[in-house]
Formats: C-alpha cells, structure tokens, sequence
C-alpha cells in the first residue's frame, strides 16, 4: 500500500505540474486557466496530446515544438518533475491520512508560488485567495475525521499569526516585504499550524535565514546590489515545505540539544 501511495502521488504530481505549468505562465497576465488550449507560441499550434504528456513529451521532442522547431524551456519539465517529486516526499511523510489532499494542495501552490514569483516578483491575488481558504477547508476536515477538531483551529491561528508577523514588517518595511508574500504566509500558517506551533515557527524563521544567506552570497559574488530587490516567496516556499517534510527531526534535535 505504501508503494502504491507514493507512486500514485508521483503520477498525481506530473499532472498537477503540467497544470502548475499553465497557471504559471497565464495567471500572471489574467489569463484562464482552462481556455484556449495551450498552444506553440511561436508558430501557435495547438499542442496535441500526445506532445502534452509531463516530461516525457519534452524529452521525447527535444525540447523544441514539433511544427516549427522552436525551442521549448526546460523549465515546464522541471516544474513537472519537482512537483511529482514533492507529491512523492509528501505522501511519504504524511502516509494514507485525511490530512494528505490539503498537504498535496500545500506543496503544489508553494511551487507554483515560488515561480510566479521568481519570474513576476509578485505573488498574484488570484492563486492566494481561493487557494487559502481551500487549504483550511481541506485541513479542518481532516482533523474533524480524525476526532480532533481543536487541532483545525490551531491552523487558522497559525494562517493568522503568521499573516500578522509579515504584515508588521510590510508595514515597518514596504520595500523589503510585499503584500503577496503576506498573504502566502497566511496560507503557510494554516498548513504548519495543522502540524504545530513550532512548525510554524521553523518555517518562518527558515524562510529569513534562507533568504538572508542567499543575499548575502549574491552581495559577495556581486550579482546583486544592496538596494537590489529579492523576491521572497520562493524563501518562504522552500522554508515552508522544509518545515513540512524534515520539521519534526529538526526540532526534536533541537529540543535535544537543548535540553528542554
């Protein structure tokens, strides 16, 4: 059963990554989600399904569209390929449980965040907002299922305090702190908040440690000035799903360590 989990969920997450793939390239710009088909932008031609499997269809063409051979970014695998790959670690680490739709529903929204974000420097409206009360939907009745509903109301504290702790420094710091990453905090509070105060905590203070050690690598090769911007979301994203995946033996250890 475990097998078969883990490889569903790798199969699930090609095909939420082909779709993360779409919301990538036209939530941005206001685009639909559903229509029109997607499309060559080159020659325009439709793509057929056959040239639509995830990963595959990219190793199989080349990397280039089928009509008119032009080139095909590397980056539409990737998101396919990390997407199944997190779908795999997650059904790993949260097992055949009621909680694992909502956790699922967590990682793909990090990713997809994540990207919109490094390309776009925003982090738009319209993946958050609905996105975020599903989240707490899908967690408050799994913690109903499992007889424990006080544990749905920690995660909306969470959502809450994390949204609070950011919104301080968006408003301390407009520059440093956009409104985007806010609102994904809120939903990266409901998903830790699920599992834990600390968890929460882990992946809040992972998302600045990160960011701090990746500016100042950048400020040190000079590829990046002291006034340049950073986008914060793939910070928070990667943090968030660290916290989700290895939080619990990092804070074990450092309950350990510490003696608490």
């Amino acid at each position: 059963m475990d097998t078969l989990l883990l490889v569903a969920c790798f199969l699930l997450g090609l095909a939420a990554g082909s779709f993360g793939n779409v919301v990538i390239a036209r939530v941005p710009a206001g685009g639909s989600v559903v229509r029109p088909r997607s499309a060559c932008p080159g020659c325009s031609a439709p793509v057929a399904a056959a040239d639509n499997v995830p990963v595959l269809s990219w190793l199989l063409l080349r990397g280039r569209c089928r009509r008119c051979g032009m080139r095909i970014s590397p980056m539409y695998p990737l998101v396919e390929l990390v997407t199944a790959l997190g779908f795999t670690a997650v059904a790993a680490r949260v097992g055949l449980d009621w909680a694992l739709p909502g956790f699922l529903l967590f990682a793909w929204t990090l990713i997809v965040a994540a990207v919109i974000d490094a390309r776009t420097r925003r982090i738009p409206n319209r993946l958050t907002y609905p996105l975020t009360p599903a989240l707490l939907v899908l967690l408050g009745l799994a913690a109903v299922a499992q007889g424990d509903p006080l544990v749905a109301l920690r995660a909306l504290a969470g959502g809450a305090a994390a949204f609070a702790a950011l919104l301080a420094l968006a408003l301390i710091s407009p520059r440093g702190m956009g409104m985007g990453d806010v609102k994904l905090a809120a939903f990266i509070g409901i998903g830790l908040g699920y599992l834990g105060w600390s968890h929460v905590l882990l992946g809040m203070f992972g998302a600045f440690l990160l960011g701090g050690v990746v500016a100042v690598a950048l400020l040190a090769v000079r590829l990046r000035g002291r006034r340049d911007f950073l986008p914060f979301g793939p910070y928070l994203a990667v943090a968030a799903l660290g916290a989700l995946l290895v939080g619990r033996p990092l804070i074990d250890a450092y309950l350990g360590l510490s003696g608490i």
